[in-house]
This record gives structure tokens, C-alpha cells and sequence, in this order.
């Protein structure tokens, strides 16, 4: 038992070597490649003179909106119109029967012609005691009762006319007229029904004129100056409109009224721009975004690609020394088509890193690549000058644009440590 005991330690020290000695045999794995560089397309900024927009949210409205009722009481026997078709001024709408009011028509002529007949004798009844009464053959009093029944019967003929002329207008509007050109509404009160002017029974449909359209907003009393000061320059404020599908109005429009007063709960001051709109792509009560020019600024303007957002804010890469990226944080302004105005955090001349921008990290080597590979070679400012959906370009708003070489490629989708995935405007 004693000699198990000593070969135990001994056979264990054996074995280990054993280990050591299989382990030296077989060679290190070889280190992971190191990942090749991410490869970017870098345009250089530069300033470039922008509009200034001032943005808002309006809401269209008809420049002509006109309730349709009935003005006479009756069975609204026909509907003449389809419903949310364009109508032309006078054409006929409605027809409530007439049958009531040819009648009353008919008395009150009748009436009128008992009036005219009493009239007429009247009248030769005091021309007749003219002459008596210059002969005396009758009393003063005789000729003036005589002048004073044809002055009451001339009263009651004109009274009469006057009932005529109302049975004709009462009979005229059982067939109601359009009273502007526009677009039609639906019909209020079904065929068969009882209407007339009590306001609960009166309204019939309602009339939009569309062509020129109206768009009502509010702005503060800051960007009212802004805009102010744009028209006493002698550039007028064109306004621009964006339409709920993303578009631009193919037609620009122009302010028509600017309130005199202040919403003393919001301290905003109400405007109205007209634009035309003959194909009817817009609607009365529709929302939409509006954007009024007041004057120009120079900035740069980069595409809302190369823009992305952190806790921290938004921000840019920027090519640095020995071709590493740079974060580098901005401020940004109104959208300017498929573009972005930035307000601060740019000079000119500066390397702006366009595509795989999720890939970077600060202080990470790029590879350059030439432009037009990785990206869609777009120049940034060169999208359309319509406004974009957000931000406003107002006091303070500093310089405005960017033309610069092509880029604008689309960011790579691969994960990024320091830089979250933020690419729409928060």
C-alpha cells in the first residue's frame, strides 16, 4: 500500500509532461485579418445663396364658399346637378314645385287688374267733376271726395302691382339658380322633401369656387417680420406650397392678406395666399405645408443623408488629417428639396463624408473613392427648390446653402457604435 502510494505522484508528473510536451508540437492559430478601411466619397462644402422660407401649416379653403338654400317653402320635387361636379354660375340646381305660386300669381294679376279698372273710373269720375265744379253746378266737397277716391285707387293699383311682382320672384325661386361658378357639394335634403327659408329646412348644398384657391395659416410675429422686411425689398413673397402626397404645386402663389391683429392666446397673425388651381389637385379643407419666400441667404446645403443624430444632437463626419473622420455637430435649418440648409458647424472647405456613414467611428482611417462610385453623384443643392417638410429659415437663420461636388451617396446599413442610426430628422 506504502509503494502505490509513491508511484502516484510520480505517474502524475509523467502524464503533465506528456501534455506539455503534445502541446509544444502543434503551431499558434494565425491573428484575424485587420478589416480593410471603410471606402467614402468626400465632397467639399461651399456657400451658396438660398431662399429663406418661412414655414407653416395651413389648411385650403374655397375663395368663394356659398350655402344654397331654398328661399320659398315647398316640395323639392327635382335635383338638377350631380353631386361634386363643377357647376357654371345661374345654372339650375333645384326645383321646388311651382304649382302654389302660379296660383298665387294668378290671384294677385287678378287683383291687379279690379285695381287698374277702379283706377281708371276713378280717374274719369274726378275729371268729369273738374269740369262741373268750374261751373258750380256742384259742391266743393262732391270734387273733393272725387280727387281723393282717385288718389286711393292709384295707392291700391300700385299696391297690387307690387303683389304681382312678389308672386312672380316667389315663383322664380322654386327653380334655384347657382350663384357662382364652382365646385358642388352634396345635396342636403333628398327629392320628396319639405323645405323652405326656416334654417333648419333651407340649406340644399353647398358651392366651392376652386380656381383661384385660398390657403389660410399663422405665423409669429417674428417670422411676420421676416416676411415683412422681404416685401419692403421690393422682391414681393412668393409662397410655395407642398402638397399632402409630397409634391410640389406646380404653381407658386401669393399673399393676399396679412392680419392687422395679433392672437393675443398663440401670438400668431393670420395669412391668406391665392394660388391657381384649374385641374382641381386641391381641395377645399385639405392640410398642407406652406412655405413663403422672404428674401435669400447664403448657407450650405447638404443631402439630408449625410445629416444623422445622436443623444448629443445632430451632426457630420468630416475628413481630418491623415484621412481620419471627424464628428463634427451642426445646425440645421429648413429643408430645401431632397437637401437640408445648414445653419452652423460648417466653414468652407471643409471634407464632408458622404456614404458609409454608419461604419465610421471617430478616428477611424477612410479609404477615398472617387465620386460617383458607392453614391448617386449628386451634387448637394441640386434638388428641386421646393420647400421641404420641416424647419424654418428665420432671424438669425445665418448663411444659407451648399453647391459642391458630386456626392450624396446612399449611407451603408452596417452597425456603428458611435454613430446611431438617425438619419431622419428627430
Amino acid at each position: 500500500m506504502q509503494m502505490f502510494r509513491s508511484i502516484k505522484p510520480a505517474l502524475s508528473a509523467a502524464l503533465a509532461l506528456c501534455a506539455l510536451l503534445a502541446a509544444c508540437g502543434k503551431s499558434a492559430p494565425p491573428p484575424p485579418a485587420a478589416a480593410p478601411p471603410p471606402a467614402v466619397t468626400i465632397v467639399t462644402a461651399a456657400p451658396r445663396e438660398v431662399p429663406v422660407l418661412i414655414e407653416a401649416v395651413g389648411r385650403t379653403e374655397g375663395s368663394k364658399e356659398v350655402e344654397v338654400r331654398a328661399r320659398v317653402a315647398g316640395i323639392l320635387q327635382r335635383v338638377l346637378y350631380t353631386e361634386g361636379s363643377p357647376v357654371r354660375s345661374g345654372a339650375p340646381l333645384f326645383q321646388i314645385d311651382r304649382a302654389p305660386y302660379e296660383i298665387a300669381l294668378a290671384q294677385a294679376q287678378a287683383a291687379l287688374a279690379q285695381e287698374r279698372s277702379r283706377s281708371e273710373q276713378t280717374q274719369r269720375e274726378s275729371e268729369r267733376l273738374k269740369d262741373l265744379i268750374a261751373k258750380r253746378a256742384i259742391s266743393q266737397r262732391e270734387a273733393d271726395d272725387a280727387a281723393s277716391n282717385f288718389k286711393t285707387a292709384s295707392g291700391a293699383l300700385q299696391a297690387a302691382l307690387a303683389r304681382v311682382r312678389e308672386a312672380e320672384l316667389n315663383l322664380s325661386y322654386t327653380t334655384v339658380n347657382a350663384p357662382i361658378a364652382g365646385v358642388s357639394g352634396r345635396v342636403q335634403r333628398s327629392q320628396g322633401s319639405l323645405v323652405g327659408p326656416a334654417s333648419d329646412a333651407s340649406l340644399l348644398t353647398t358651392l366651392s369656387q376652386t380656381d383661384p384657391l385660398w390657403v389660410r395659416f399663422a405665423l409669429s410675429e417674428a417670422e411676420l417680420q421676416v416676411v415683412r422686411a422681404g416685401r419692403q425689398g421690393g422682391r414681393g413673397n412668393e409662397v410655395r406650397l407642398l402638397l399632402p402626397d409630397g409634391k410640389t404645386h406646380p404653381v407658386a402663389g401669393r399673399l393676399n392678406f396679412a392680419g392687422s391683429t395679433v392672437d393675443t392666446r398663440l401670438g400668431t397673425v393670420q395669412l391668406r395666399a391665392e394660388f391657381a388651381n384649374p385641374d382641381l389637385r386641391l381641395l377645399p379643407g385639405q392640410f398642407v405645408r406652406v412655405a413663403v419666400v422672404a428674401g435669400t441667404q447664403e448657407a450650405f446645403v447638404v443631402p439630408q443623408s449625410a445629416v444623422l443624430q445622436n443623444d448629443q444632437g445632430r451632426f457630420m463626419w468630416i475628413l481630418g488629417p491623415e484621412n481620419k473622420a471627424l464628428q463634427r455637430p451642426v445646425d440645421t435649418g429648413a429643408w430645401l428639396g431632397a437637401d437640408w440648409i445648414i445653419r452652423g458647424g460648417l466653414k468652407a472647405g471643409d471634407k464632408l463624408i458622404m456614404d458609409n456613414l454608419l461604419r465610421l467611428r471617430p478616428g477611424v482611417t477612410v479609404q477615398l473613392q472617387a465620386a460617383g462610385k458607392g453614391g448617386d453623384g449628386r451634387a448637394p443643392g441640386a434638388a428641386s427648390q421646393s420647400p421641404g417638410p420641416a424647419g424654418t429659415a428665420g432671424p438669425g437663420a445665418g448663411p444659407a446653402a451648399t453647391t459642391g461636388p458630386p456626392a450624396a451617396p446612399t449611407p451603408s446599413t452596417a452597425p456603428s457604435p458611435a454613430a446611431p442610426d438617425a438619419r431622419k430628422p428627430g
